[in-house]
């Protein structure tokens, strides 16, 4: 099977190993989807939400209800278009910017799977995520 594998067949097998050692819960989901909306609103500067909504995949209401919260918490200020005065355009903040540059963490549980692995394991490793960085 090693290196006749289908680019479908080597996906199927990869989403499913990494289910099973990266736990997720609500607090990964949370930050998995803030950082979605900061990269979108960092793409589209001076965003509007319609744009944003379209770039995650999400309606309007729920994407207005998410940078409600950013605008709170600092990472977005929302102003008024200045050539459209019913449309606003969001932009990071420098603490949104910073959040967004800022490395993810990485989980308790999935280091504590990588420390059991023989250092040639943790190599391996190391190649794979490198292949998979360079083709993102």
């Amino acid at each position: 099977m090693f290196g006749e594998s289908t680019p479908d067949a080597l996906a199927a097998r990869f989403t499913a190993v990494s289910h099973q050692w990266v736990a997720e819960g609500p607090a990964e989901r949370t930050d998995r989807a803030r950082r979605k909306l900061l990269l979108a609103i960092a793409h589209r500067e001076p965003a509007t939400l319609n744009q944003v909504a379209k770039t995650v995949g999400r309606g309007a209401p729920a994407v207005s209800r998410s940078v409600d919260t950013l605008v709170r918490t600092g990472l977005v200020e929302r102003t008024q278009d200045p050539n459209n005065r019913r449309r606003l355009a969001l932009r990071l903040t420098e603490k949104g910017r910073e959040q967004l540059n800022a490395r993810v963490a990485a989980s308790s549980a999935l280091r504590g799977k990588l420390d059991r692995l023989a250092q040639s394991e943790l190599r391996a490793v190391e190649r794979a995520i490198e292949i998979l960085e360079r083709g993102a």
